[in-house]
């Protein structure tokens, strides 16, 4: 189904703002907001930053994009919905990256105790350095075979 259609069965109106929405969503990697107003105003010309803000919490309500919130990061989206993923964020240049669940259903992590709730979903963001931000760093210490 195109994005038309998945906008339209997610009870939302199609217009060309949630379109470039989407396309920027799907086409990018974990987009914080300015990231995703720049590809918007590039599809679609002028379009206030607000309008996007809006548009994300809809399309985020009908189910359409993911919103991730690292701490100390900027709010991302992306439109891999419907599983229970979760993330590595790199702690040097904030880089995100899908990891599949380790039990591979919802929610893939069993709380010690629910304290009454029923669980449906586990949020979890691994943090660490990214590859090549390991290598960065590693080219940067000094070799300590040749001190």
């Amino acid at each position: 189904m195109d994005d038309a259609g998945r906008l339209r069965q997610a009870g939302l109106r199609v217009t060309a703002a949630r379109l470039a929405i989407m396309q920027t969503v799907s086409g990018g990697d974990h987009l914080d907001v300015e990231a995703i107003h720049r590809g918007v105003c590039e599809r679609v010309g002028q379009v206030s930053l607000q309008a996007v803000y809006d548009s994300l919490n809809a399309l985020q309500r009908g189910g359409l994009l993911r919103r991730i919130e690292p701490a100390g990061s900027p709010t991302r989206y992306e439109t891999r919905v419907g599983d229970n993923h979760h993330h590595l964020v790199c702690r040097s240049c904030g880089r995100v990256t899908d990891v599949d669940c380790a039990v591979g259903h919802a929610p893939c992590l069993e709380p010690a105790s629910d304290a009454g709730y029923l669980v449906d979903e586990a949020d979890v963001i691994y943090w660490g350095l990214c590859p090549p931000c390991r290598a960065e760093a590693g080219s940067a210490q000094p070799d300590s075979a040749h001190v």
